[in-house]
């Protein structure tokens, strides 16, 4: 069981959490997931709370494969509006905000956000772990080889589960050494890694537990299961389900999805079959 202070709440993970992702993007890789307006933003994170997500999550720039980077103003202008409606409306919701970007970070947490996820772990901003520690806000650090441009051409490894465990080990220490308290740690399903990567990650995620942080996974709806598959990202429902559940028996802590319900259903019905044995 883990916790994680979040602005002043202190909030129990004592069974698995459900990230409910809000792309604030014309170009992310799933139709549904975009949103451009304020109304239909906070629509959506009001759904998604219903539905059981713990944490919605917002972000303004795109980091699907080969996706174009975009102002830091620009970003700023996308999530900070969006937040501050939702916090409007929903002033107990939990929202994470997707940036590399210290300075979308700082302004977002100022907004209303109260987690930051970073893609990069602070290796595409030299001052996010400062900033993140200055924020006192949980730091959720992930496993990328390259670029959001780059990480998608012949991505290679000669042990990838090796490879992200010392990646996450080394990042985890280094944003204790920075002043960051509660971290989270997440191994980039599909971030510079092939599908047999991510089966190996996924198979291999146990092993993660030996850092001793929350462990997310984003598996919702990757090219990983379409592909697998031979269906399309808007059929990859039931796959991501599977994987989903997959995860759970492996340790994950948190599911970031797409697909609110789903998930939710996917960890009650973990939750009792854990209680069950």
């Amino acid at each position: 069981m883990y916790t994680l202070n979040c602005k002043g709440r202190l909030l129990v993970m004592d069974q698995p959490w459900v990230m409910g992702i809000i792309n604030i993007t014309p170009d992310s890789f799933y139709t549904e997931s975009r949103k451009q307006h304020v109304d239909e933003i906070a629509q959506l994170a009001g759904k998604m709370i219903a539905e059981g997500a713990d944490v919605v999550d917002i972000g303004g720039q795109s980091t699907r494969p080969g996706s174009e980077r975009i102002s830091v103003q620009e970003e700023t202008d996308r999530t900070v509006p969006a937040i501050e409606r939702i916090m409007g409306d929903l002033p107990d919701a939990i929202i994470s905000i997707d940036t590399y970007s210290s300075s979308v970070a700082k302004a977002a947490v100022h907004a209303g956000a109260s987690i930051i996820n970073d893609i990069s772990s602070g290796d595409m901003d030299d001052a996010m772990l400062f900033t993140a520690a200055a924020l006192k806000t949980p730091y959720i650090c992930m496993h990328m080889q390259g670029t959001p441009g780059t990480m998608q051409k012949n991505p290679q490894y000669e042990d990838v589960s090796a490879t992200v465990l010392d990646y996450l080990v080394h990042k985890a220490d280094q944003c204790t050494k920075a002043g960051i308290h509660d971290i989270v740690i997440d191994p980039g399903f599909g971030f510079g890694k092939t599908i047999a990567h991510n089966f190996t990650l996924l198979k291999s995620l146990p092993g993660l537990q030996i850092i001793e942080r929350p462990v997310m996974v984003g598996l919702s709806r990757k090219s990983t299961i379409y592909k697998t598959l031979h269906t399309t990202v808007e059929e990859a429902l039931n796959g991501t389900t599977v994987l989903h559940t997959i995860a759970l028996m492996n340790g994950a802590n948190i599911l970031r999805v797409h697909d609110v319900k789903a998930a939710k259903e996917a960890i009650d019905l973990f939750s009792a079959y854990r209680k069950g044995s």
